[in-house]
């Protein structure tokens, strides 16, 4: 017959398994919910991409902070959706919006209400020639950018709290990084109303955009030494005279 000693140890030993296999399941439904927002981002469904996020939101994008729903539906359906697809909620013939995500990382913490996610993203986009106009000219590029997430349990569901979209480089498909123009994409410059479709709040100080670079700060420490990683004060771009 087992002891009240051995009893004890066995409970908490499942304690122990029960936290450990219900952070697994967190960690995996954050994963899901990250791709599954960019299988919905890819094919322009902008409306189920709204849907994932939080009411109390951020969207981090191109400059500008998006606070709330509200300001994020303001910028995937009355920017994007109105610029790539008509105000079609789902993708066109001829319109190219595909995006790689790899290399995640990530963390949930102790009490299983928040997670913090970093990744990789690789796109390719652009127009197949036999669908451009006057409005949407024929182009093709590439995109390298981070994510720095955060994502909220609410009544046992995930959803996206904070994206932190933060392109790289940039790229045209026909000349490559090495002939990137500076200020690729153009960043906001006014918030809204004064920009329809602008954000509530300018990021400072300005993201770099390739051929300028920096880096992007780690939601975690150092896995080795448990250490912040603090960086050096980014030097100037060198320039040919």
């Amino acid at each position: 017959m087992a002891t009240d000693d051995q009893i004890r140890s066995l409970e908490k030993k499942v304690e122990e398994l029960t936290h450990q296999v219900g952070k697994l399941q967190d960690t995996q439904a954050v994963r899901d919910l990250q791709f599954k927002y960019g299988y919905y981002l890819d094919k322009c469904l902008y409306d189920e991409v709204v849907d994932l996020f939080t009411d109390d939101c951020e969207v981090h994008f191109i400059g500008g902070i998006f606070r709330g729903k509200a300001s994020a539906r303001r910028l995937y359906c009355d920017r994007f959706r109105k610029n790539f697809t008509n105000n079609h909620n789902g993708p066109l013939p001829g319109f190219l919006l595909d995006h790689m995500m790899l290399q995640d990382i990530i963390d949930v913490t102790p009490d299983g209400k928040l997670a913090y996610a970093r990744l990789r993203v690789f796109m390719q986009a652009g127009r197949h020639h036999e669908y451009t106009d006057a409005t949407h000219p024929l182009r093709q590029w590439w995109e390298g950018s981070l994510y720095e997430n955060v994502y909220a349990k609410e009544n046992g569901i995930w959803k996206m709290k904070v994206l932190n979209y933060r392109p790289v480089w940039h790229a045209d498909f026909d000349k490559g990084w090495a002939f990137t123009k500076p200020d690729y994409v153009p960043f906001y410059t006014d918030t809204y109303p004064g920009n329809p479709t602008g954000p509530d709040e300018l990021e400072q100080p300005k993201p770099p955009l390739w051929p300028a670079t920096d880096v992007l700060p780690f939601h975690y420490p150092h896995p080795v030494t448990g250490k912040e990683v603090k960086l050096d004060p980014p030097q100037k771009l060198a320039q040919k005279a």
